[in-house]
């Protein structure tokens, strides 16, 4: 049978040779005595059934009338969740299309998996070519590294990865040797293993891929996070560890989303000419980052909205070096886009800061806003107001030579506020 949207049911029998049920003799119903519902076209009771979003409540609707029995093996968009690996696998086998709109797979967490258990799940999805795919793996896997092709959905435009548990990591090939996701734009991974993954190789593979997430990642050591592609404009970056660096070329990227953590000999590369939304929160985990002797970053976090960019950094006191290799911040804010706001929240645990703060703001040119967050009821010793009001006057000129700027000076947490620095 042929629907009006085009579609083809195979399902035996087919579903057009079914008749309405009507009502039984002295069964309560409408007054024509006519069941509307099960007298819709099959085409129409699918969409019904899709805007359930879930196959079990779809095939439980058959408990409802026999005209409703086995039409859920039809809809265009399935979604499976809570339901044991088994039985998954029984339903995967029982669909009739051949092509899927949408397939969602949860798999609950007191089910667990075995590798040759995850490779026979994504090969009977695969049989479905679903144009959107997401599957969750909560339960735990037999085994912490578990091998993943996706080059046998070529058909998806959108590919959604996740593994929850606290045990398995996916390795991820990805994509088999010769193996390619031609219309594939939105990739999202979470629970990887970073070191496996060739992104130049995926990037050549995935020629439309324009949004790409990662999420829950190792990668331990030295490994960097190294992304170069002409056709990426949304990336989301959120490691579990320490990493080596950031290293991303990508001059169609229009949104970034960053949250990572420093390692020992972290270096950060980026360039994105056309760039307008950017997040990116940095914590430095081994506290080797310094402006001075004793005063190291904490954390940093640069972010772009509006065309404005700003960057806020956490700086606390150390008395005792925590490692003897120390880099200069002066060199990490140099690799960072340029930025006109400056928020400094300061763990200063009773020290004296000025001298640091003009330290800071010697080599931070063009900036037109500054906003000092300090402990309540810590004092600022050693503050040359004349120096400080000379050391931002240079900022602004830096940025701005021959123009009227007003730099904001706020200091919250202490009773003085310097403020309108016209240069």
């Amino acid at each position: 049978m042929e629907l009006r949207s085009g579609l083809t049911l195979r399902s035996e029998p087919p579903l057009g040779s079914r008749r309405p049920c009507g009502p039984r003799a002295g069964q309560c119903g409408d007054t024509d005595g006519v069941d509307h519902i099960s007298g819709l076209p099959d085409d129409l009771l699918l969409q019904v059934l899709v805007r359930l979003r879930c196959a079990r409540a779809a095939a439980h609707t058959s408990l409802l009338s026999r005209r409703w029995r086995g039409l859920w093996r039809h809809l265009p968009e399935l979604s499976f969740r809570g339901i044991a690996p088994g039985a998954l696998e029984t339903a995967l086998a029982q669909v009739s299309r051949t092509e899927l709109r949408l397939l969602d797979i949860d798999v609950p967490e007191h089910h667990s998996y075995s590798v040759a258990g995850v490779g026979s799940l994504l090969r009977t999805a695969a049989r479905l070519a679903p144009v959107v795919l997401s599957l969750v793996f909560r339960g735990d896997m037999v085994g912490r590294d578990i091998p993943v092709d996706l080059s046998i959905f070529h058909r998806a435009t959108s590919i959604s990865l996740n593994v929850t548990n606290s045990v398995s990591y996916l390795r991820h090939t990805l994509l088999a040797p010769g193996g390619e996701l031609p219309v594939l734009e939105r990739l999202s991974i979470s629970g990887c293993h970073m070191g496996i993954i060739d992104t130049g190789v995926l990037f050549r593979r995935c020629p439309r891929l324009r949004v790409l997430e990662l999420h829950r990642f190792w990668h331990l050591g030295k490994g960097m996070v190294r992304l170069h592609s002409t056709t990426i404009e949304e990336l989301v970056v959120a490691s579990d560890w320490w990493i080596g660096g950031i290293d991303i070329v990508a001059p169609a990227l229009k949104k970034c989303t960053m949250d990572t953590c420093m390692g020992k000999d972290f270096n950060v590369s980026f360039l994105a000419p056309v760039v307008k939304d950017i997040h990116w929160r940095c914590r430095c985990a081994f506290r080797n980052v310094a402006i001075s002797e004793m005063w190291r970053l904490h954390e940093l976090d640069l972010w772009m909205e509006e065309s404005v960019c700003g960057l806020d950094l956490t700086i606390e006191i150390r008395d005792i070096p925590l490692y003897d290799v120390v880099r200069d911040l002066k060199q990490q804010i140099a690799q960072l886009p340029k930025f006109s706001v400056l928020r400094l929240h300061l763990l200063t645990w009773g020290h004296v800061f000025g001298a640091m703060v003009l330290n800071l703001l010697g080599f931070c040119a063009g900036i037109q806003s500054l906003k000092l967050v300090v402990p309540r009821n810590e004092v600022i010793l050693h503050l040359n107001w004349l120096r400080f009001q000379e050391i931002c006057t240079n900022c602004i000129s830096a940025f701005d030579v021959g123009m009227v700027v007003v730099l904001n000076v706020r200091i919250f947490g202490y009773c003085g506020v310097f403020t309108s620095v016209s240069a």
